[in-house]
């Protein structure tokens, strides 16, 4: 069973790639084989691959066989629960730079 935290490093490390980000970003468009997926990227089908197994082990990413045919999808649950974890911090930062702007607004009149 992965805990919370491990799913958050999980995400976080899944999405902290560009060509990662990019695959889901195509994928938000709707199911592709891997093939498709591969075909914007300059690099092999192989390293594709490597990426498409980060994003299902973040389970960013479902993968089903269609024949002979990989087809992936998006699932953006494990997305919710970083963007929550995000949102509680940009609670505290927005808090912190009011402060900061009161506090300047006040050295201002002096």
């Amino acid at each position: 069973m992965v805990t919370n935290d491990e799913q958050l490093d999980l995400t976080f490390a899944a999405l902290s790639d560009p060509t990662r980000r990019a695959i889901l970003a195509q994928l938000a468009a709707g199911d592709a084989t891997v093939g498709e997926l591969a075909e914007p990227f300059d690099v092999s089908r192989p390293a594709i691959s490597k990426h498409l197994r980060v994003l299902e082990r973040a389970g960013l990413v479902r993968r089903t066989q269609d024949g002979r045919l990989s087809r992936c999808g998006l699932d953006a649950e494990p997305m919710r629960d970083a963007a929550e974890w995000v949102e509680r911090y940009r609670k505290f930062w927005e808090g912190q730079l009011d402060s900061l702007t009161r506090y300047l607004e006040q050295d201002n009149h002096k």
